[in-house]
């Protein structure tokens, strides 16, 4: 699946990438704030520095900012999994890392995230699929590495669990961001890593889950 172009007019693209760059941010403080429907252009612009005309020599429409808003979003997290997330090993340590890495990239990013997730659904037809499937490749990289531990002994799974396993971690990072409201008042970011880490292993060491 291709990466959406977005159009602009002008040719230079260091100069696009760093008008995008100021653009996604102004466009995330105002989503946070009003939501994607509730923003215009202007008031876009305007956050992000430059005249409605200047807005449009990058873009063509507000959608076009929410999906390089979501675009860049991915690739800030996919980008720092990878650095945390040894897919290569396969060992219960490196799984640990790897979600504890995705959990602090999550606290972070935590505004673009949600509003990732508030606003997806706002996508265009031919913009969505290409977004969320980026989100499954990330949980894919989970993946790799429980199946990892599976090959070298350390687990004992079957392919649905493990699949299970890579989406609950996944949405287990995403619900720091969701859910900070009534988290933060409980835990620390450390204190969450810990407890979900040592809850998602005290199901999945020694243990085969009983099939229903």
């Amino acid at each position: 699946m291709k990466k959406r172009e977005v159009q602009a007019s002008v040719k230079d693209e260091r100069l696009v990438k760093k008008r995008r760059d100021q653009m996604i941010k102004g466009a995330v403080t105002l989503f946070i704030q009003k939501g994607f429907h509730r923003t215009t252009t202007r008031e876009i612009a305007k956050a992000s520095g430059f005249s409605i005309g200047t807005l449009y020599e990058y873009i063509r429409t507000k959608e076009d900012v929410l999906y390089l808003v979501c675009d860049s979003i991915y690739d800030q997290v996919s980008e720092r999994l990878q650095e945390d997330l040894d897919t290569n090993r396969g060992t219960l340590e490196s799984l640990r890392i790897g979600i504890a890495g995705y959990f602090r990239v999550v606290d972070e990013m935590q505004d673009e995230v949600l509003v990732m997730y508030q606003e997806v659904k706002s996508l265009s037809k031919d913009a969505l699929p290409y977004v969320l499937k980026k989100e499954l490749e990330m949980v894919e990289m989970f993946e790799q590495v429980i199946n990892g531990c599976v090959e070298n002994g350390e687990l004992d799974l079957t392919e649905e669990q493990v699949k299970m396993i890579a989406h609950n971690i996944f949405v287990q990072g995403q619900m720091w961001a969701f859910r900070r409201w009534s988290l933060k008042k409980i835990y620390t970011i450390d204190d969450y890593i810990k407890l979900q880490t040592g809850l998602l292993f005290q199901g999945i060491i020694n243990e085969k889950v009983q099939q229903i």
